[in-house]
């Protein structure tokens, strides 16, 4: 029998004497994830050998966990039988990073521990000041102030995902068992996870041109991480334009910006946000780009590209939200994201680029030039930014009078009838309505 391949939170060993390095494995793993699984009875590759398993190797592996790793942790030690096998499983979770064995501090990269450098041992410790002080704070929202549902449908994605093992789960048993209450109240990461208080804001709007003057569309939406993240890929996912290709005998609709991109961009946007800042997370859809928000400075020494051409280890803000965006699979590994975007994008033939100040990050995804009916205005040297901005508008609502199209783009409606008789001399509208009622036809 095999288990497969071990990943950056599963570690194989093949017996017990192997206890020095499983306690490595262990605090490297609880370093970089905070939750993580062990066994010992299995050879690297994952092939299942078996050991001898008594009361006393079970002792041995618990006295070995109390002795080695400091702040001290509680994990799960059993005996497990697979193909007629012996093995003992070590199931593990932590949130009081960072974790030492013997005395010394680990990361993991890939399926190796690596010792942490002084430089990023400094930055772990900037990292969880910001956690210590924030995620961990008891909220003002109570234990029975959660969304019942997100809870629901987050253990039932993570169990489908293979990141948590099935079981019989309740609210009050997730919400302990990862981190998300103080006392009888949810802490700022339970409720901005998982609070009905509405705890997030996120802004989404569609703009007529690529500056943020005329928009098209505007929401303010409120409620927390987990249905914000749903709701944020819908609102994009329903404003971009999408082809159809017949694929076999199928017709398949395809975005011009592949879900992945879109879905691991907001996630790490949300992941890694400063939350007790004072901006929002922002979402601007334009002809030509899409911009994604994050409030807060950008936390790492390392640039962007840094990451998507070496293996630096992330600096992770939100540990604890992070924790669970990974459990749920919206991340799909910690510390990958540029390079997993930088991927994706690179595939997709998307262009990409990011802006950074000490008030947050924006990430920008270029659209493909790619003519379409919904209401985006292909840039043309032939027109300025009101003539665009008026033609957006008609391709939206064809029956705009002058006024509201006035009212929308802050101009007068002589400025207005300039820019529609423009439009109409160089061949993009054409007018089927009266005067007194106009109705336009979009020609281009």
């Amino acid at each position: 029998m095999n288990l497969g391949k071990e990943t950056e939170t599963l570690e194989f060993k093949k017996t017990t004497g192997e206890m020095k390095e499983a306690m490595i494995s262990i605090s490297s793993i609880l370093n970089k994830h905070g939750i993580g699984t062990l066994y010992f009875g299995v050879k690297p590759n994952g092939d299942v050998c078996g050991q001898d398993v008594s009361e006393s190797s079970l002792r041995d592996v618990s006295r070995a966990i109390y002795e080695s790793i400091r702040p001290q942790i509680y994990p799960a030690i059993e005996e497990v039988i697979l193909d007629g096998k012996h093995l003992i499983k070590v199931e593990f979770n932590g949130n009081n990073t960072p974790y030492s064995a013997a005395g010394r501090y680990y990361l993991r990269t890939a399926d190796e521990d690596r010792e942490v450098t002084p430089e990023e041992l400094k930055s772990f410790f900037v990292s969880n000041e910001y956690r210590e002080k924030w995620e961990k704070t008891p909220s003002a929202a109570s234990v029975k102030q959660v969304d019942k549902n997100a809870v629901k449908a987050f253990w039932q994605k993570a169990i489908s995902a293979g990141r948590i093992p099935e079981g019989r789960y309740t609210c009050p048993v997730i919400l302990k068992r990862y981190g998300l209450v103080n006392g009888d109240n949810l802490n700022n990461a339970g409720e901005y996870l998982f609070g009905n208080t509405h705890p997030v804001t996120l802004k989404a709007a569609i703009f007529a041109t690529d500056e943020k003057l005329t928009f098209l569309d505007m929401k303010l939406l409120e409620d927390n991480i987990y249905n914000l993240l749903g709701t944020a890929e819908d609102y994009i996912l329903k404003n971009i334009r999408w082809r159809s290709e017949i694929i076999g005998t199928e017709r398949t609709e395809i975005p011009e910006i592949p879900v992945a991109v879109i879905r691991e961009v907001l996630a790490n946007s949300f992941a890694h946000a400063v939350y007790n800042g004072r901006t929002n997370h922002e979402i601007c859809i334009h002809p030509g780009m899409i911009t994604i928000y994050s409030p807060g400075e950008y936390a790492s020494n390392h640039k962007p590209e840094d990451y998507m051409k070496g293996n630096y280890e992330s600096v992770i803000r939100n540990a604890t939200i992070a924790k669970i965006l990974y459990l749920n699979k919206s991340i799909e590994q910690f510390g990958s994201g540029f390079k997993r975007i930088n991927s994706l994008c690179k595939d997709a033939g998307i262009r990409f680029s990011y802006e950074s100040d000490e008030l947050g990050f924006k990430f920008i995804l270029y659209r493909p030039e790619l003519q379409s009916d919904i209401p985006s205005v292909t840039l043309d040297v032939t027109l300025n930014g009101t003539e665009m901005a008026v033609l957006a508008i008609l391709k939206q609502k064809p029956d705009s009078s002058r006024g509201e199209i006035a009212e929308k783009i802050s101009k007068t409606v002589r400025t207005v009838q300039r820019a529609l008789d423009s439009l109409r001399d160089k061949g993009y509208i054409q007018r089927v309505g009266s005067k007194q009622d106009p109705q336009w036809k979009i020609l281009k």
